[in-house]
C-alpha cells in the first residue's frame, strides 16, 4: 500500500467500505427481528385459537341471565319436610341421572350439570336430560372446570348438598385419551371443592371413587381399609388421587366429604362402553363378542351391581352426611370424612353373564375368548359392603339374573332392535 506524499490528500475507502457493510448488517437484522416478530405473532394468534377451541369444547354452552337463573332456583326448590337442595354433577349420566330422579321423586331440590361429551353415544346422554326435563329437573349444560358458571349456581341456590358424579369412565380409554382424566377426575374435582370450599353455608359431598382403587389387591372380599397404593389404571390413579384431594379439603377446610367405590354397576340407561352393554349390542347384530380370560385360564369375574341397589347407596350417604363444618373457606371444627363400597358382594364370571344374556336374549353368541391384556383391566372385583350396611343400610336386592332381566327390557324398547336401530 502507497502512502500520499501530501499528508491529509488520501481518502481510505476501506471506511466506506465498512460503513456500507455495517448499513447492510443493520437492514439484516432489522429484517431478521421482523421475521422473528411475525413468526412470534402467528405462533401467539395459533396458540390463542387453539386455547379459544379447546375452551369451546369445554365452555361451549352460554350460562346466565334471567330466565336461565328462574330455571336453576325453581329446580332447586325443596318439596318435603327436611329436603335437601342437591347439585348432581354428571347429572345426564348413567348413574346421575338415576340418583337425580330418585331425588327428585322423593320431594328434594334438583339442579344437574353435564357437559354432554362425547366419550359415548351424546344422544343416550340427551334423552336422558329428556327424561329429567319431564320430571321438572333442570340439568346445565356445562363444565365442572368452569368454576365462573360454578360460583354462579352456588350464588343463585345455596346447595345443601353435592353429588358429584361427573368423570371421566373406563379403564381402557385412557390409554388412547389421557389428558381427559386429569382433566375432569382431578382438576374439575379440585375445582368442584374449591367451589363448595367457599360457599356459605358450606353443602356436604357425596362423590363417586371406583372399586378401580384396589387395583392390584388380590385380598378378598375387597374392605376400605385395604391397601389401594396399586393401581392397574389411570383412571384407577386418578380416582386414588381423588380420595387424596378430598381428604386433604376435609381436613384444612372442614368439607363433610363421603366417596363411594362403586363395583361394576349395570342396569337400563347404561354406558354403551360396558361388556353386558356391548355384548347385547353385538349378540343381536350377530357379531362375535370378545370375552378376556386371566392367567392360567382362570375366568374373569365382576361384582355386578344393579343401579336401583347403587341409588339406594347414593342416597342413603347422602341422608347420612354430617354438615360441614366450614364457612366461607375457613374451619371451623373437624369434619365427617368417609368412605364406602357399593357393590353386591355376589362375584359372577364374565361366561356365566354372558350365559345369561344369550337366554335373555334368545340368541346364541359367538364367543372370541383371549387372554387379558395389560390394559388396566383386573381379574376380579369382590366388595366387602359391611361398612355401608352398618352406616346407613345399605343392603342389595337384585341379582345379575333379575338385573340383566330389566335392562334387556329396556334396551330391547329404547334401541327397537326389530327396527335395526344400531349402538353408536
Amino acid at each position: 500500500m502507497f502512502l500520499p506524499s501530501t499528508p491529509g490528500k488520501f481518502k481510505d475507502k476501506s471506511n466506506g467500505m465498512h460503513r456500507q457493510f455495517y448499513r447492510c448488517f443493520a437492514s439484516t437484522s432489522t429484517m431478521f427481528l421482523w421475521a422473528l416478530f411475525l413468526v412470534a405473532l402467528t405462533a401467539a394468534y395459533l396458540s390463542f385459537q387453539s386455547f379459544v377451541d379447546s375452551g369451546s369444547r369445554y365452555f361451549s354452552t352460554a350460562w346466565g341471565g334471567i330466565q336461565w337463573e328462574k330455571q336453576v332456583r325453581a329446580s332447586a326448590q325443596i318439596h318435603r319436610h327436611n329436603g335437601f337442595s342437591v347439585l348432581v354433577t354428571g347429572a345426564a349420566g348413567f348413574v346421575g341421572s338415576h340418583v337425580s330422579l330418585a331425588l327428585k321423586k322423593r320431594g328434594d331440590g334438583v339442579v344437574g350439570l353435564d357437559n354432554f361429551n362425547n366419550y359415548y353415544d351424546p344422544s343416550l346422554k340427551r334423552d336422558r336430560k329428556k327424561l329429567l326435563n319431564s320430571q321438572n329437573i333442570f340439568v346445565v349444560e356445562g363444565d365442572i372446570n368452569d368454576a365462573r358458571m360454578l360460583a354462579k349456581l352456588f350464588e343463585i341456590a345455596p346447595f345443601t348438598h353435592v353429588m358429584h358424579l361427573a368423570a371421566q369412565a373406563g379403564v381402557r380409554y385412557a390409554m388412547e385419551n389421557p389428558q381427559s382424566y386429569v382433566h375432569s377426575n382431578i382438576a374439575g374435582l379440585v375445582n368442584v371443592l374449591e367451589t363448595c370450599k367457599n360457599a356459605n353455608p358450606q353443602p356436604a359431598i357425596v362423590w363417586a371413587s371406583s372399586s378401580s382403587v384396589y387395583g392390584l389387591n388380590e385380598k378378598a372380599p375387597f374392605s376400605e381399609s385395604d391397601r389401594t397404593d396399586r393401581p392397574a389404571s389411570l383412571y384407577a390413579a386418578t380416582k386414588k388421587a381423588g380420595e387424596e384431594i378430598t381428604h386433604t379439603y376435609n381436613h384444612i377446610y372442614g368439607l363433610s366429604i363421603t366417596g363411594l367405590r362403586f363395583f361394576t354397576v349395570y342396569g337400563p340407561w347404561g354406558r354403551p362402553d360396558m361388556a353386558y352393554f356391548s355384548f347385547t349390542r353385538n349378540i343381536l347384530q350377530g357379531k362375535p363378542i370378545t370375552i378376556y380370560r386371566g392367567k392360567n385360564h382362570v375366568e374373569l369375574a365382576r361384582d355386578f351391581t344393579y343401579i336401583d341397589d347403587i341409588v339406594k347407596g347414593c342416597l342413603g350417604s347422602l341422608d347420612s352426611a354430617k354438615k360441614s363444618t366450614g364457612s366461607g373457606g375457613k374451619k371451623r371444627g373437624p369434619a365427617q370424612y368417609r368412605i364406602f363400597n357399593l357393590g353386591n358382594t355376589s362375584p359372577v364370571t364374565v361366561p356365566m353373564m354372558v350365559g345369561i344374556l344369550e337366554k335373555q336374549l334368545k340368541v346364541k353368541a359367538k364367543k372370541h375368548v383371549i387372554e387379558m391384556p395389560g390394559n388396566g383391566d383386573v381379574p376380579f372385583t369382590h366388595a366387602n359392603i359391611s361398612s355401608a350396611r352398618r352406616e346407613f343400610g345399605y343392603r342389595p336386592t337384585t341379582d345379575l339374573q333379575s338385573g340383566l332381566r330389566k335392562f334387556v327390557k329396556w334396551y330391547l324398547s329404547y334401541y327397537g332392535y326389530d327396527h335395526g336401530k344400531s349402538v353408536k
